[in-house]
């Protein structure tokens, strides 16, 4: 997670990864580089070193008067000592005898060091007797020490052909010792190592500088935005120097400063608004107490008047019980939104609220043509509740699906365990979408501005439910789907302080199964004459 959520951990990450890529293959190459150089300009010397010392041998043999194989033995020991110490380092010298020299005497092979006899491979010695000049090979040489041969060392091969005199033609291989250059080429790559090390320890270093001044003042950023998310709406980023981290700063004060300033003023107009609503709520009673008495003297005196005298009087008093049902939401919302609304809980069972909310709905229902089906538990659903405002939540819920049930059954379902009460309310009407699902709860919202408001309803009374479930500390939701219904779920916990975390009862209705398909099949008697049209009245659905 740390990974993920830090942007400097990752630029730091990736940037000692790559530089370390980087600096290993450029170390490779580098080490390799160095490597051949050492080696090839060590043989091209070796090179030039033997082709002397062979020709300086040649020489005294052809200048030798000795014609005796003693004289010619101890002429060949005395060369052999003389190559051996006249080279610009240690090497080994061996004369061989080339194979079908078949010369008068017989002679002791001459070698420096027995033991390496073998390194000569018979490769290196074909190629030696068959061609002319001298033939080279890199050779791997054993290190002598007390217990054995452990370890091996670079070495070159140079091997030439000499005539000896009365003994015929020789092969003169000379064994040079590449330590020293080993160990040169050993130091190179370790202070490759240890500078590569030091790179990439400056390039980690650089990187947390740079990437640090620049997450910081996005870390800043987020800080300061999320005091403002929270409320502290003073909240500013510190402006230093000039640069682009100076106008971000900048920019994001002057940002937060158009917000506070808007903020502001959607707070002076909502309270505006909060106060209007009261006044408007409290002035309006007077008036209409007084229309109201006058509209039950006309609606009780409407049998003696003319026809259209009285039903103007009936349409009075009706739009009369509409408005006084408006201002009481009116009033409902404003001590809601100053804070002033009052919770009178008591251990109440839920079922005996869901059923007067259904009997207060029935009514309704029957105008309408809609069923309510109703389920409870046998043990009840006993819960700390304000039985009034429960019961007013569930007759907003039920007028609701009855409106837009069309017809259709409305089933209330109640249930609970042992940390909430929940009520579920669901049609099988128009529906609405999910986005619909999301403003229904909002003050004089409608789905389709255009649906006629057939209950008298005054578009707060699904906003006064969702205060309602808030006052207790529940949930009120709510599902639905075009052309399959809604359903609205309320949600309180069985104690006061309890902290919901699911519901007794699912929002979403689980899906219907599908509709069988009817087979239609003919009955054996249309199967007489297989060209005759079948007779309808003798099909029947299985």
């Amino acid at each position: 997670m740390r990974w993920r959520a830090s942007l400097q951990l990752r630029v730091i990450t990736s940037t000692l990864a790559i530089g370390l890529i980087v600096l290993v293959a450029l170390g490779a190459f580098l080490s390799a580089r160095i490597r051949n150089g050492i080696f090839d300009q060590r043989v091209t010397q070796i090179l030039g070193e033997s082709a002397r010392s062979t020709q300086q041998a040649q020489n005294t043999f052809d200048s030798s008067t000795a014609g005796t194989e003693s004289d010619v033995q101890e002429l060949l020991n005395d060369m052999a000592r003389a190559l051996q110490s006249g080279g610009s380092g240690d090497r080994e010298v061996f004369l061989l005898p080339s194979p079908g020299n078949h010369a008068p005497i017989v002679l002791n092979t001459v070698v420096s060091a027995s033991d390496l006899v073998p390194l000569i491979s018979p490769e290196l010695r074909a190629a030696t007797v068959a061609g002319k000049g001298q033939r080279w090979q890199s050779v791997a040489e054993p290190v002598r020490v007390a217990s054995g041969f452990t370890d091996s060392q670079p070495a070159v091969i140079v091997g030439s052909k000499v005539n000896v005199p009365v003994a015929g033609t020789y092969e003169l291989y000379f064994l040079y010792n590449l330590e020293s250059e080993q160990q040169s080429l050993e130091f190179l790559q370790r202070v490759l190592l240890l500078g590569g090390a030091a790179l990439v320890l400056l390039l980690g270093g650089m990187t947390f500088l740079v990437t640090r001044q620049a997450v910081r003042p996005v870390r800043v950023a987020a800080r300061v935005a999320e005091r403002l998310a929270d409320g502290h709406l003073t909240e500013r980023m510190k402006v230093r120097g000039q640069d682009e981290m100076a106008t971000l700063a900048r920019s994001f004060n002057e940002m937060a400063g158009s917000l506070q300033i808007q903020i502001a003023r959607l707070e002076e107009l909502s309270t505006l608004q909060r106060r209007f609503v009261s006044d408007v709520s409290h002035e309006l009673r007077t008036p209409l107490t007084t229309i109201r008495m006058a509209g039950e003297v006309l609606h009780a005196a409407r049998d003696d008047f003319e026809p259209a005298a009285k039903r103007s009087a009936e349409l009075l008093a009706t739009q009369l019980d509409r408005f006084e049902d408006l201002l009481a939401d009116l009033l409902e919302i404003s001590r809601f939104d100053a804070g002033a609304a009052m919770l009178d809980a008591e251990d109440r069972d839920m079922c005996d609220v869901v059923l007067a909310a259904v009997e207060h709905a029935m009514p309704l229902a029957e105008r309408r043509s809609t069923w309510l089906r109703v389920t409870l538990p046998e043990a009840g659903c006993r819960a700390d509740i304000d039985p009034r405002r429960a019961e007013r939540i569930l007759r907003n819920l039920l007028v609701n699906a009855i409106e837009h049930a069309e017809g259709s059954t409305v089933e209330i379902e109640a249930a609970s365990d042992g940390r909430a009460v929940a009520v579920t309310v669901r049609d099988h009407g128009v529906g609405m979408t999910p986005e619909e699902a999301t403003h229904v709860f909002d003050r004089f919202w409608r789905a389709d501005p255009a649906r006629a408001r057939t209950t008298g309803g005054t578009g707060l009374g699904l906003a006064i439910s969702l205060e309602d479930a808030r006052l207790h500390g529940g949930w009120l939701e709510a599902w639905g789907l075009p052309g399959h219904g809604a359903s609205f779920r309320l949600t309180v916990p069985r104690r006061a302080g309890i902290a919901l975390a699911s519901s007794p009862l699912p929002l979403e209705p689980p899906p219907a199964p599908p509709a069988p398909i009817p087979r239609w099949t003919a009955s054996p008697q249309s199967a007489v004459d297989p060209a005759a049209l079948p007779d309808m009245d003798q099909l029947e659905m299985r």
